[in-house]
């Protein structure tokens, strides 16, 4: 029996926000499998390749007034039925599928480096080394750029670029990047009232963790009744860093399963891959870009001691030590305005 399918719709999606009040669009039960369409906001970046009908519906049907205060195209709330606030939501992630074989990059005005360019650059990526039995394919390689000139900023989400045969330039060399099936966005409603998609927090949102692709899992603190999960922003690759503004931002169709856990209480997003268990931090200030780094690392690795201490069974002392010895702190990301770090743990070191 195939898992339930969430389509990408005007009306299951908003753009730019993240709201407990919005109503949700589905309800499941604490175990439900389901599909859920997830489309990229730069689709419009290359239409003839990134847009479909669906795609287009959305252009279409929400305005771009209504497009904010943030950029990214969320698909939900989903409510799932007795989660209260104070529990945790597990989202397992179990498979994800390329809704379209392409992608796309932009060198943004919000990238590290944008003062030194001085402009704003697409890169439409295609996928290749396609799997024969349906698997997510290996590798991306990039096709062609061209620099942005539909507006003077590319500050408006859903902006189209007409394809400009003239302006796409071809990349220089064949190369291919790992594949990283992921969701740049997904948790559950924020405390407060409507909020910008762009800064993560403590409910997720655009957190920007390449490993929160197939196999993974996501633990949540849950802030409302019914915990209003979303997702958004899919991407088919991405660095630690992000450093010039995007990944490849691309649409994916993402099955997943939704639970409660609370069993392991949360105060931020946790996740577990098949190796490691990572928690996570974020800068307090956006307006400190990269000089919150600091906030964000020692936020990231507290989590960690917590995690060591409540769920490994380690005094606070031992896991202090470890994490000096055994725990890896990486940059999440350096261009959303409130900068994100995560610090890693070896299975082998944390389970009991």
């Amino acid at each position: 029996m195939s898992a339930p399918r969430l389509t990408a719709t005007p009306d299951t999606c908003f753009w730019g926000y993240l709201d407990a009040a919005e109503p949700s669009v589905l309800s499941v039960e604490p175990g439900d499998t389901i599909t859920i369409e997830a489309v990229t906001h730069h689709s419009g970046d290359a239409p003839d390749l990134l847009m479909d009908e669906g795609v287009t519906a959305i252009w279409d049907g929400i305005a771009p007034e209504q497009r904010a205060p943030g950029v990214h195209i969320m698909t939900g709330p989903i409510e799932v039925r007795g989660a209260q606030p104070g529990d945790t939501l597990r989202v397992d992630l179990l498979s994800m599928t390329p809704r379209m074989l392409y992608g796309s990059n932009c060198a943004a005005n919000w990238g590290l480096f944008h003062e030194q360019f001085g402009k704003e650059r697409i890169t439409i990526y295609e996928l290749v080394d396609l799997d024969p039995s349906g698997g997510f394919p290996t590798s991306a390689s990039p096709m062609f750029g061209f620099d942005f000139t539909a507006l003077e900023l590319y500050d408006v989400p859903g902006v189209i670029s007409p394809p400009d045969p003239t302006a796409r330039q071809q990349f220089s060399r064949p190369v291919q990047v790992p594949v990283r099936p992921h969701l740049g966005v997904m948790g559950v409603a924020p405390e407060g009232g409507r909020v910008s998609s762009i800064p993560p927090g403590v409910f997720g949102g655009n957190v920007d963790n390449w490993r929160f692709g197939p196999g993974a899992t996501v633990h949540y603190p849950v802030f409302h009744e019914g915990a209003g999960f979303y997702v958004g922003d899919p991407h088919f690759a991405q660095g630690d860093g992000e450093i010039c503004g995007t990944a490849i931002e691309a649409s994916l169709d993402v099955t997943l399963r939704l639970s409660l856990a609370d069993d392991l209480p949360v105060a931020a997003p946790l996740l577990r891959t098949d190796t490691h268990w990572y928690t996570h931090g974020f800068s307090g200030d956006p307006e400190q870009g990269v000089d919150g780094l600091g906030t964000a690392m020692a936020m990231a690795a507290e989590q960690m001691l917590k995690l060591m201490v409540d769920k490994g069974g380690f005094t606070m002392d031992e896991a202090y030590s470890l994490a000096s010895v055994a725990i890896d702190l990486g940059i999440t990301q350096v261009v959303d305005g409130t900068v994100g770090c995560h610090a890693g743990i070896a299975h082998s070191i944390l389970d009991r």
